[in-house]
Formats: structure tokens, sequence, C-alpha cells
């Protein structure tokens, strides 16, 4: 299985080639964002209704990770 590298919060994550970008943010142990009253939140759908795991990712903010495939040195911010 090959894998690749991302930066998740600066924290590089391997991941297997075809991961999307929640499953590398999922194994950085990083929460995806946060409620308005400071709860963390999740992806809940896993197919980008719920708009739950959005992250910037390369510098473009609200893209949903569960829809997105990982890369090679992308670069994904959370909102933690």
């Amino acid at each position: 299985m090959n894998t690749i590298a991302l930066l998740v919060d600066g924290l590089r994550v391997d991941v297997p080639e075809g991961a999307t970008v929640a499953a590398a943010v999922a194994r950085s142990g990083h929460a995806f964002r946060r409620s308005s009253g400071g709860e963390p939140r999740a992806p809940l759908c896993g197919m980008g209704a719920c708009f739950e795991c959005r992250v910037s990712i390369d510098h473009v903010a609200h893209l949903r990770a569960c829809m997105v495939l990982a890369r090679p040195g992308m670069r994904v911010e959370t909102q933690q």
C-alpha cells in the first residue's frame, strides 16, 4: 500500500493513497472545528451533506474534508 504525507495543523500525517482529507484529520487527532459553544465537531454524514468537517486546504477556506482526496504536500488547517 502506497502512502502520502500531508500537513494537518503543521503536523505531518501519512495516509494511504486514495484517503480523504477527513481521514488525515482523524489520524492527526485534531478536531475539525469547534461549535460556537467550544465543543469539538467531526464529520457526521461522510458524504458532504452536513458540513461539519469544514477545513482550510492550501489557504482555501470552508472545504468539506470528507469530499477531498488527500494529496502529497497538502496543507490542511482545522479550526482548533
